[in-house]
């Protein structure tokens, strides 16, 4: 493999990652667990297929219209994007007020509780 289809696939997994934080609780638990141990625990389509006594082409399938279910479900939800745009806006708001309120510790303590938040 290629070092850009390398890079490809670590993207998706990362995606696939995401997602699934956000969306898992609406899968199956098969499709659960398929996207658990392909994307998170890195099994291969085999070793799954045989955990499961299916035919590998049955676990492709399977992580292949999960995967799309869960794009589906953030382009309807954006409930990823939102995290994303508020986790940005928190660093953004500390390194200010590190800056520019380095010695407001009341300041700090509420970005610090926001961070805390969003990081749950």
């Amino acid at each position: 493999m290629t070092e850009a289809h390398d890079d490809a696939e670590l993207i998706k997994t990362l995606r696939m990652n995401e997602l699934f934080d956000f969306y898992g609780d609406l899968l199956t638990a098969k499709q659960r667990r398929y996207i658990e141990l392909y994307y998170a625990d890195d099994l291969s389509l085999g070793e799954i297929a045989e955990e499961f006594s299916v035919s590998r082409q049955a676990v492709y399938d399977n992580i292949r219209r999960t995967g799309k279910l869960l794009e589906e479900y953030e382009a309807k939800l954006h409930l990823l994007a939102q995290y994303t745009g508020l986790d940005d806006a928190a660093t953004a708001l500390q390194q200010y007020a590190a800056v520019h309120y380095p010695t407001d510790t009341q300041l700090q303590t509420l970005v610090t509780a926001l961070q805390q938040h969003l990081a749950r």
